[in-house]
């Protein structure tokens, strides 16, 4: 059954991602009617967030910068479909990398990377950063697996679209050590703005005007390994083009003191965030543990 329901929802997303990108944003300004005033999708949630995280603004101000989300969350999944049946050339001009150039010169010696990034602006075309680095470079992605299977399988196989390996969650350490083990050089993506567990939560940051539990497993590894440890600074240009600079934040994380990558990490994000507070996904509960 499972498979069935995948090949039938394949196909439907299949049949709108051989269509150009402005139809497709006029299906998505149709979406957002019904997913902002009718289905009203977790907006309880989203105008929580926007509240605390920027007190000093209006009520006006929060609604607009609300509708601003919700129109880029639409536009999202229109995108994410688009990933199907897009070709490498539209692609690089869409989505672009800056100073992925430093990314190839430090893992020449043979080291592997890790790179932080969040759910900001179109985070599954990230996935086409393998069109910018050199060929002997593994891309890598941990991913959380979704509870429904067909979906699971769905986006880990849009995510795969350039030639990247999705790494399960649970899987990371062992996988990234069993890779090292074969001598391969990786650069591995971390999405690391979301809510860890109660038993995975180490260390509390201020983040946008909140004291926040942090994910650590990043820099804990990374201390591990020796791994250099990059940020991918994203920037929303304009409707369906990005840029994403590559920044790194150690070249040498076994000489870091405790929680200052992940702290260098939450700064910049934060930073990222404020530059176009619509582009970030305000819809998970990221405050729901408090100190």
């Amino acid at each position: 059954m499972n498979k069935i329901a995948y090949y039938i929802i394949y196909c439907w997303m299949y049949c709108h991602a051989i269509l150009p990108l402005p139809v497709l944003y006029i299906f998505s300004d149709i979406l957002f009617f019904p997913t902002y005033y009718v289905a009203r999708y977790r907006r309880k949630m989203v105008r929580k967030n926007m509240v605390n995280a920027f007190p000093d603004k209006s009520k006006s101000e929060i609604i607009r910068l609300e509708k601003a989300f919700y129109r880029n969350f639409c536009d999202y999944w229109f995108e994410t479909m688009k990933l199907i049946h897009i070709s490498d050339k539209e692609m690089k001009k869409r989505m672009k990398f800056k100073n992925i150039e430093l990314v190839n010169q430090l893992m020449q010696d043979g080291n592997s990377g890790m790179m932080y990034l969040g759910h900001f602006g179109n985070w599954e075309w990230v996935t086409s950063i393998s069109l910018w680095t050199d060929p002997s470079i593994t891309l890598a992605q941990i991913y959380r697996p979704l509870r429904n299977q067909t979906f699971d399988r769905l986006f880990l196989d849009i995510r795969k679209r350039f030639g990247s390996v999705g790494i399960p969650k649970e899987n990371t350490l062992r996988e990234m050590v069993k890779m090292r083990r074969d001598n391969k050089k990786t650069l591995t993506g971390f999405m690391s703005d979301q809510t860890p567990s109660p038993k995975n939560i180490h260390y509390w940051s201020t983040f946008l005007n909140q004291e926040t539990a942090v994910f650590t497993g990043v820099e804990r590894i990374a201390r591990q390994t020796g791994f250099y440890v990059f940020y991918l600074d994203i920037t929303s240009i304009k409707r369906g083009y990005y840029e994403a600079e590559c920044i790194l934040l150690s070249d040498n994380p076994k000489a870091t003191g405790d929680f200052e990558i992940t702290e260098k990490y939450i700064r910049m994000m934060e930073q990222t965030i404020l530059r176009n507070p619509a582009s970030w996904l305000w819809t998970h509960n990221r405050w729901k543990y408090k100190i």
